[in-house]
């Protein structure tokens, strides 16, 4: 592959068709045979999708999880249980998980899918995981007497998961760590969790955080055991580089989100093209990225696709501007 590759960050938008069928499963009015059809409909979908768009390194959507952490909380059900909703964001809500006991790897939760999803595309397909420093975070604990124990624990299983999914082909695996930046005191406890997930794993690994006070914590988000950091860009008006560019030494790969995650409108070409060509001035194009913020979820299928093409075509049209092979 080439440098300025285009990729997603992880989950797109469910068709109307899919989010009618989880309801009605959730109900009781729809077996689970005909949800997973449907599910992997959605999926085949979305890879031909991004192959249609010309995206380099392609995502599955996570047609089949509804909330991040509550899709593993639901999995780890032998130490694990959902409890009541609680609002995540805006309108949305999902049910906080809650730690009952011991924690450990069950079996499989995501290679079955990411297996599916590979087997359908020449592109290397990401293996996505949420990292385990999010998921303690955004669960009760009611088991281990530390938030640290609890954290080092699930890092166990997410390591045990990792393997797995490189075991099965993964040339990529992301672990998402969303909540990463939000106690700076606890980043020491980040990096050592997201250590004992990444080392040694025989993949590209990457992790992706969104939303926080990145300012102020950039050191150890520089030290964070991956090969890749996937940040948002595009909603601070690229600010976040400037932070970066303050770094003694950033040896890492970028994915920089340059279309916003959480608008509705769809940005003009020549305003992404001029974002990428802002990356370009800190970083050489094989060790830049170019994704949206986040994952496109709450965006329609409409709209999804079109910050996809929008991206990719600025990329392309910047390739070709600066002979970037």
């Amino acid at each position: 592959m080439t440098g300025l590759l285009t990729t997603s960050v992880g989950s797109l938008p469910k068709p109307d068709y899919l989010t009618k069928a989880r309801a009605a499963f959730a109900a009781g009015k729809l077996d689970r045979a005909e949800l997973d059809k449907l599910t992997l409909k959605a999926t085949e979908e979305y890879i031909r999708m991004q192959e249609r768009l010309g995206v380099d390194i392609l995502v599955h959507g996570e047609m089949e999880r509804g909330d991040m952490v509550a899709y593993f909380g639901e999995l780890l059900s032998e130490s694990m249980k959902l409890g009541g909703l609680v609002r995540s964001y805006g309108n949305r809500y999902y049910h906080k998980p809650v730690i009952t006991g011991e924690l450990h790897w069950q079996g499989p939760m995501t290679v079955d899918m990411w297996r599916f999803a590979q087997g359908l595309t020449d592109r290397p397909v990401k293996g996505m995981l949420t990292g385990p420093y999010t998921i303690v975070e955004w669960s009760f604990d009611e088991h281990y007497p530390t938030r640290a124990d609890a954290v080092r624990a699930m890092a166990a299983v997410v390591r045990r998961e990792a393997e797995e999914l490189v075991k099965a082909g993964a040339k990529y695996v992301q672990v998402d760590e969303p909540a990463a930046s939000t106690r700076p005191e606890e980043m020491d406890l980040v990096i050592e969790a997201l250590d004992i997930v990444t080392k040694d794993l025989g993949a590209k690994t990457i992790t992706h955080i969104c939303y926080g006070d990145f300012a102020s914590v950039i050191d150890h988000i520089a030290r964070l055991p991956v090969d890749q950091l996937d940040l948002e860009m595009a909603n601070s008006d690229y600010a976040l580089l400037d932070v970066i560019r303050r770094q003694d030494h950033f040896d890492k790969e970028l994915a920089m989100g340059v279309v916003d995650s959480h608008s509705h409108a769809i940005e003009p070409l020549e305003e992404v093209k001029a974002g990428i060509k802002k990356g370009l001035e800190l970083l050489p194009p094989e060790r830049l990225y170019i994704d949206p913020d986040c994952g496109l979820k709450t965006r329609t299928p409409e709209e999804a696709e079109a910050k996809l093409r929008v991206l990719t075509q600025a990329a392309l049209e910047v390739k070709q501007e600066l002979g970037i092979n």
